[in-house]
């Protein structure tokens, strides 16, 4: 099984730069995560883009969308910030039904190792794009949500199925 995993930036990948003081993005983990999980899967990595899920807007959702649409590959996982990756899967949901599309992003930066959800959250949709069905997911802190079904609440700072 062939898996293609796209990268897009979110919290995931920023990392605190000392001499600006805040967290950037420039550029990704998710090589090195791959690499440190000890992977014998045929995954292969595309960065699309490297910005925070707040910056995502149509444009950009588009970008991700036809990336999927040109895909040869029937297995995609995509790295995404938690704000808006739920209108990314909903974009994704309704344009595509003939792949296993799981989107996932971490709420503290994989570079904050000893915190971080980062390597999980890597290590369930890889998980899940291999053993679920045709469709769009997120995984977030060991559960998966349909692209249909799922909200951020920020109140607690999880992903809950919308009731």
């Amino acid at each position: 099984m062939k898996i293609k995993l796209f990268i897009t930036g979110g919290s995931i990948d920023k990392r605190y730069n000392e001499i600006s003081e805040r967290m950037v993005l420039d550029k990704t983990h998710i090589p090195k995560m791959l690499e440190i999980s000890r992977t014998t899967l045929n995954i292969s990595t595309e960065e699309l883009m490297l910005v925070d899920s707040l910056d995502i807007k149509e444009p950009q959702r588009r970008k991700i969308l036809e990336a999927c649409q040109n895909e040869k590959s029937k297995h995609i996982v995509i790295t995404h910030g938690t704000s808006t990756i739920v209108e990314t899967a909903q974009l994704l949901g309704k344009n595509i039904e003939d792949k296993t599309i799981v989107l996932l992003g971490a709420m503290i930066p994989y570079s904050l190792l000893d915190t971080s959800d980062a390597m999980f959250n890597l290590g369930c949709a890889v998980n899940a794009v291999q053993t679920l069905d045709r469709g769009v997911y997120i995984t977030m802190n060991g559960r998966i949500f349909s692209w249909k079904n799922v909200m951020k609440d920020t109140k607690l700072g999880e992903f809950k199925e919308v009731d």
